[in-house]
């Protein structure tokens, strides 16, 4: 049965006709060798390629694919001395099979990682974009080895990567190049209606991760703080019965003596937006209270501090709204999905979302190094650097979410780079005192497919933020720039909450790619459903 992932459109410019893949699934592999279409794509591991002594395959469904092409399957990968390993993939067009195209994708040693499988379907999305294929078939060589619980989380991630791989951000292309794949078929993994329920929540996520895609990849002519101010009213907008939104302006922010955010605002001559959504499902009693809070600067300059030099990355500052993508595209998810049982900030049960939206340039009005800023809990804080402005946005949004009666927050920013450093371009580092949090998180990104890695919060080390004259300044040194600044944001949580920080600096963005990754929406929304009812 065919199942069309929901869409996911963002109003910049001329926004993508996005016309994602039609998922269908089939139980056996009987027929895989008589399917007809353009591409049929088999994920394998590195045992599935074992050889027996005359160079054959010892996996069964090799073996029969490599009997109807005569061999020529056995013969061609090794030629290419394709090991199945994680990220090699051969696409052989090869006569004698319904497929106009075989193509192996490797999963590494033992594929069981949510992330594996959804890089199968992203491969598998890549391959056919090469050869402008409109049908593909996936399956796995050896499905058998996955446990029955467990099919259902890996048809949903290979669905998820093909629909994800096969979106291109093409809004700003004089010539736009659209996406051929029409139909995917996952063949192996199961039917019914359990596995189209869990499509339809694939898709919703999907939509969700686009909308944070696009969102990241606008540049900042383009997304300016009232226009993403006008994205988040319009996601509310589209699912009234669950969101509702609320954007406070300069005068509101002054009457709430949000004086750490203000004090970044005063650098643009565009009006800050401090953007907030709920969440609140459609009925039932509401068991836990959540709130998600982004950083949504969108376009950091440094300020006085101005981003100078080789590896500065200026030219890529409109990243700076990582993390409130993260939450707008959680958001857009949770208004499809309506859990129970839990209210947020911008999707389900219990939470809140407000991405802190600023422009910050290099201003006469800004604030300058050496100035002191009072946040809106009372506390001071010595500017000794303007380029850690992203903290003082987040101080302001963490008071405020912790004055909503919340009991669990989440924050993601792109806030060091000491943590690109630490971690890469692919792991986000997390940062929080509750074990009981890490453990809901973590085992959330796991779900998810996103990696993370739970860092220290070394108390020592706020020794390096003390000021003479003021109750902190904003960064400490070098060394751990990454846990002092988590410390930082810490003095701004109430301590009867729970409250993580995820640094997304390095997983934001793909130079690989070229564009943003949508990353943190997967995770943030497992999260919410794991503390709904």
């Amino acid at each position: 049965m065919a199942h069309s992932i929901a869409r996911a459109t963002l109003g910049l410019t001329q926004p993508n006709k996005i016309d994602p893949p039609k998922i269908s699934f089939a139980a056996k592999d009987a027929d895989l060798v008589e399917w007809k279409g353009d591409l049929l794509a088999v994920g394998v591991t590195e045992k599935d390629l074992v050889r027996d002594d005359n160079s054959k395959f010892k996996n069964l469904l090799l073996q029969k694919l490599d009997s109807k092409l005569q061999g020529l399957l056995s013969e061609a990968s090794a030629e290419e001395e394709f090991t199945g390993k994680t990220g090699q993939s051969t696409v052989l067009r090869l006569p004698g099979l319904g497929a106009k195209r075989v193509g192996l994708i490797g999963l590494g040693s033992g594929a069981s990682a949510t992330s594996t499988y959804r890089s199968l379907g992203e491969a598998t999305a890549a391959a056919a974009k090469s050869a402008r294929s409109t049908s593909v078939a996936i399956t796995l060589a050896s499905p058998e080895g996955i446990p029955a619980e467990l099919k259902l989380t890996t048809a949903s991630a290979i669905a998820s990567g093909a629909v994800l791989g096969t979106f291109d951000d093409i809004r700003f292309k004089s010539e736009p190049k659209q996406a051929t794949l029409k139909s995917v078929d996952i063949i192996g993994l199961g039917t019914g209606p359990e596995i189209e329920k869990k499509l339809k929540y694939a898709g919703d996520v999907c939509s969700g991760v686009i909308l944070g895609k696009q969102l990241v990849n606008a540049p900042a002519n383009v997304l300016t703080p009232g226009v993403l101010a006008g994205e988040a009213e319009k996601i509310a907008s589209e699912y009234s019965d669950v969101l509702s939104a609320k954007i406070l302006n300069l005068e509101q922010c002054i009457e709430l003596k949000m004086g750490s955010y203000l004090g970044v605002a005063a650098a643009s001559n565009n009006p800050p937006h401090f953007i907030h959504l709920c969440y609140k499902p459609p009925n039932g009693e509401v068991k836990n209270k959540l709130a998600l809070v982004g950083k949504g600067l969108t376009f950091d300059s440094g300020g006085y501090n101005i981003k100078t030099g080789p590896g500065c990355s200026i030219e890529l500052m409109k990243v700076d709204m990582g993390g409130a993508a993260a939450v707008l595209g959680a958001a857009k998810a949770l208004g499809q999905i309506k859990p129970a049982g839990v209210e947020v900030d911008i999707f389900l049960s219990g939470g809140m979302c407000w991405p802190a939206s600023l422009y910050e340039q290099g201003s006469y009005q800004g604030m300058r190094p050496g100035d002191i800023i009072t946040a809106s809990n009372g506390k001071t804080i010595e500017v000794n650097n303007t380029d850690a402005e992203g903290r003082l946005t987040l101080a302001d949004a963490l008071v405020y979410a912790c004055n909503q009666g919340v009991e669990k927050i989440v924050d993601l920013a792109t806030l060091t780079g000491a943590c690109v450093v630490a971690l890469g371009p692919s792991i986000a580092g997390v940062f929080t005192p509750s074990d009981e949090l890490a453990k809901e998180v973590v085992g959330a990104s796991e779900a998810g497919g996103e990696k993370l890695w739970r860092m220290p919060l070394e108390e020592s080390y706020w020794e390096s933020m003390k000021s003479g004259v003021a109750d902190m300044v904003n960064t400490g040194g070098r060394q751990g720039g990454s846990i002092t600044a988590a410390l930082f944001l810490k003095q701004f949580v109430d301590e009867k909450v729970q409250w993580m920080h995820i640094d997304m600096a390095g997983p934001v963005y793909s130079d690989k790619k070229k564009g943003a990754t949508g990353f943190g929406i997967s995770t943030l929304v497992e999260w919410v459903l794991k503390n709904s009812s």
